[in-house]
């Protein structure tokens, strides 16, 4: 017989498997997404990730309403709405996401595919995780975050449904839900343009039900009262570190679904690859690569703490709870990846950022 956290391991380890196989067959990443409709003007990877919060959404909140998962118990619908965080912490980690070429998801999809440079951005991201957790950049974050974050009225949280239910009532959740998913699955299929790419459609399904499954794995299979499951879903900042405490030490955390989900990542990209022949052994060409890589990593852990989550994290499970922060954070993210990539190619931060305030560059590149 299982134990519950080998039962969650499983479960992460299938859910991070998906997304391993989306990140490598289906080339779902989100950086590339946002390098590619930025710089050249192609949105289809953008379309598949709307995709995959459409499907997220609505899977998530019909298990919320059939009372499969409670997620007032999720870490993202707290009584605050975390302004400090989202913003301060989506930049850091936009930044460093643009610096190492890939995020947190994607850090472990290219490990599966034989890059080493990935397994220093993993090691360093996940100890300035911890760090920001638990550890010496801890205090800094608390200090940052903490007074801008906007506190609720008693009995509210951070749930649009949450702060709409004043003018809604009941139906301010269903509205909500119904809104949101039809404009995102809409403008992902309008055009055309995703169904003609049938990979990066069937990522997008793939990635979104992945989510809905964690929510269901740790909310409804983990539901027991003598060893209950954190109720959570795919998030790939905190995982990083308590997966690094976990190798280390085998007691500071337990092999959960988060920790499957690391591992199901690297799994499900490295069968990816080793199936298409294409693992191939890689490695930085210089120390100047090193650093920027072991930089962007830093600023990747300290910023994912701060907002709660990265690309994945807050741009699909906790906008699949209607948690407010979730836009707030993916546009803050993609403020930060526009001006790193824009230092990545141009080697200056004064052009990205003056870019990055100008309308006109919005328009016109």
């Amino acid at each position: 017989m299982f134990s519950q956290s080998a039962m969650m391991f499983a479960c992460g380890l299938i859910a991070g498997g998906v997304l391993g196989v989306a990140g490598r067959a289906g080339r779902f990443c989100t950086l590339a997404m946002l390098e590619d409709a930025f710089f050249g003007s192609d949105t289809r990877r953008l379309k598949s990730f709307t995709l995959a919060a459409a499907v997220a959404l609505v899977g998530t909140q019909l298990l919320s309403a059939f009372g499969f998962v409670d997620l007032a118990r999720s870490i993202y619908l707290i009584p605050s709405i975390p302004l400090g965080g989202a913003i301060l912490g989506g930049l850091l980690f936009g930044i460093g996401m643009a610096l190492v070429g890939t995020c947190g998801f994607g850090t472990l999809v290219r490990i599966g595919g034989g890059d080493l440079r990935a397994v220093v951005v993993f090691l360093v991201l996940g100890i300035s995780a911890l760090a920001a957790m638990r550890g010496l950049t801890g205090y800094l974050r608390l200090a940052l975050t903490e007074p801008l974050s906007l506190r609720l009225p008693e009995g509210m949280t951070q749930a649009a449904d949450s702060l709409l239910s004043f003018g809604l009532g009941r139906l301010a959740q269903p509205i909500a839900v119904t809104v949101a998913a039809v404009a995102l699955t809409a403008w992902s299929l309008a055009d055309g343009q995703l169904v003609k790419s049938p990979r990066l459609l069937l990522a997008g399904l793939g990635v979104g039900l992945a989510v809905v499954f964690g929510w269901f794995a740790t909310g409804w299979l983990g539901n027991d009262d003598f060893d209950p499951a954190r109720l959570a879903s795919l998030t790939f900042v905190a995982p990083l570190g308590n997966t690094v405490l976990y190798i280390a030490t085998m007691s500071g955390a337990h092999a959960d679904f988060s920790i499957g989900s690391v591992a199901g990542v690297i799994l499900g990209s490295f069968l990816s690859a080793i199936f298409s022949r294409r693992f191939r052994w890689e490695a930085c060409d210089d120390a100047r690569e090193l650093k920027r890589h072991m930089t962007g990593a830093l600023l990747m852990g300290t910023g994912g703490i701060m907002s709660m989550g990265c690309t994945i994290g807050q741009g699909l499970s906790a906008f699949s709870t209607l948690a407010v922060s979730a836009p707030i954070t993916m546009l803050a993210i993609a403020c930060g990846a526009r001006v790193g990539l824009e230092y990545t190619m141009t080697g200056e931060w004064r052009p990205a950022l003056r870019n990055l305030l100008s309308v006109h560059s919005w328009s016109t590149k």
